[in-house]
């Protein structure tokens, strides 16, 4: 396996130029054709507002909405000539971005996407929640702060045993194929001994390793620490530059009223993350 179709999903975020190289450069690592996918969503526009100005304050969206377009696809295609080894296509969604992207990643192998910014809009910050519970292909989350090399060369796969996880591990092999150290760290494994056997992280080793992948098993018990708290600080310790996981073992209102692992990761990653559902 590996990735022969990335989808990036580009809007008119700040950060977007370097959320954009990285998905050129992910294509250009594995000779895949790159498909950026603009789907900003549409402006939150208050009832009184929209009462008051009417057809003035709607003509002046479309405007500023056509010209962040425009902006957007000369961008893309700047970066695009920069790489004219990598396959690029340009598409413009101006419905629901969730929709447009659950579409378009159907025909992909790996999505790339954006870590929710702490000044987003309710709408913008949900969008990583749905995706990740139904976009159906794994998500590659690019940090809204930093720049990040395009090879991980050393990966923490956080494994729970569980099936999300164990999609997760399936879909980054690509990735982990190429790097020089991935290791598994099981967190917490006394919580699900009966997921884990009698030696968690054992068993998902040897399928790594079965494939090629220079793989080290580590196990962590947290005392009662959050475990989102636990994967971003080995992570730190181990110099990782990209983080693997399971995403919404729980189900998504578990995690939004109690707390959870994916949730956390999403507020405060600090190198991409790849997660699949």
């Amino acid at each position: 396996m590996t990735y022969k179709t990335i989808l990036v999903h580009l809007d008119s975020r700040p950060r977007g130029a370097e959320r954009l190289a990285f998905a050129f450069g992910l294509a250009a690592q594995f000779e895949a054709h790159l498909v950026g996918l603009y789907a900003p969503g549409l402006p939150r526009i208050p009832s009184y507002a929209l009462a008051e100005a009417g057809p003035v304050l709607r003509d002046l969206l479309e405007k500023r909405g056509a010209e962040n377009t425009r902006q957007a696809e000369k961008q893309f295609r700047d970066v695009a000539a920069r790489h004219g080894d990598v396959g690029a296509e340009w598409r413009v969604a101006h419905s629901d971005p969730a929709a447009a992207l659950r579409l378009s990643a159907r025909y992909a192998d790996l999505v790339v996407a954006a870590q929710p910014e702490p000044q987003d809009e309710a709408e913008a910050r949900l969008l990583a929640d749905e995706l990740a519970l139904s976009v159906g292909r794994p998500l590659l989350f690019v940090p809204y702060a930093g720049r990040f090399a395009v090879s991980a060369k050393r990966v923490l796969i956080a494994w729970d045993a569980g099936r999300e996880a164990a999609r997760a591990v399936s879909d980054a092999l690509p990735i982990l194929r190429r790097a020089e150290a991935v290791e598994v760290a099981v967190f917490d494994p006394e919580r699900e001994r009966v997921n884990h056997g009698e030696q968690p992280g054992a068993d998902i080793g040897l399928y790594l390793a079965r494939h090629g992948v220079k793989v080290s098993v580590a196990r962590q018990s947290g005392a009662g620490f959050d475990v989102g708290a636990q994967i971003l600080s080995r992570a730190a310790d181990t110099s990782a530059d990209l983080i693997v996981m399971g995403a919404y073992g729980h189900s998504r209102v578990r995690e939004l009223v109690l707390g959870g692992v994916t949730r956390t990761i999403l507020g405060a990653m600090t190198v991409p993350v790849l997660m699949s559902h």
